[in-house]
């Protein structure tokens, strides 16, 4: 007699975009067919460039393939190039990504050999300003990226989410026969921030393929219900992000 056949079930593969994160003829792909990356981040004050360089060489001996610095003062900003500069006398070529906060649109413009230096910029969207200020300071940034040919992240977090945007999906569940729970309308939230500032940027000229999201949230099983949901509803690369 013959066995009956087994009938396994194929998990669906996500096609996304692709990033390219590089330094020099380094480079590092995010999504598409690439592998699942490794970034990690340094501790250190930017501003101590043997000490952070020191710190991101060993990151990447460990086998961080991206390595995240703050740029948050001008000092920091002066330290970027220098940074990089001592990176590549160690033969140390992991990008730099520049994780910028309130004043990032001014130290981008002002400083532009920082701009150069860092391979990727991390912005995000509730810490770029507030009110009328916020879609200038989020353009220049974008601009600047633009102009160097930079990939950018676009990292929302609960903690920081634009306030005016909270309020009004709050109020439009308010509104609803059946209103969504509060987790729902966090998931919402995370996503609709990082979906429109995403379209901002590209409205403003970035090359969709080198956007990538990330919806930081602290639990696990947010993080998966975030994430699904994300994917469901756009092609960009994903970053997991888990504070």
């Amino acid at each position: 007699m013959d066995a009956n056949p087994i009938a396994f079930a194929v998990p669906s593969v996500r096609n996304t975009l692709q990033a390219r994160v590089s330094w020099g003829e380094h480079v590092v792909t995010v999504g598409g067919d690439a592998p699942v990356r490794i970034q990690s981040m340094t501790n250190t004050d930017t501003e101590d460039v043997i000490g952070t360089a020191i710190q991101v060489k060993e990151l990447a001996l460990a086998g961080s393939e991206l390595v995240r610095i703050t740029v948050n003062t001008p000092e920091a900003a002066q330290a970027v190039p220098h940074i990089r500069e001592q990176l590549d006398r160690m033969d140390v070529h992991v990008p730099l990504i520049g994780d910028f906060h309130y004043n990032g649109h001014t130290l981008l413009n002002d400083f532009p050999e920082c701009a150069k230096a860092l391979s990727k910029y991390r912005i995000n969207p509730g810490n770029v300003g507030k009110g009328a200020k916020r879609d200038p300071q989020f353009a220049q940034m974008i601009e600047v990226a633009c102009r160097y040919q930079k990939p950018i992240r676009i990292g929302v977090n609960w903690g920081s989410l634009d306030q005016d945007l909270l309020a009004q999906i709050m109020d439009d569940n308010a509104k609803l026969a059946s209103p969504k729970t509060s987790q729902e309308v966090m998931i919402e939230a995370l996503i609709q921030s990082a979906l429109q500032s995403a379209s901002k940027a590209v409205e403003l000229g970035m090359n969709p393929d080198q956007i990538t999201l990330s919806c930081k949230v602290s639990g696990v099983q947010d993080l998966i219900a975030v994430y699904r949901d994300l994917a469901r509803r756009c092609d960009y690369s994903l970053h997991l992000g888990l504070t």
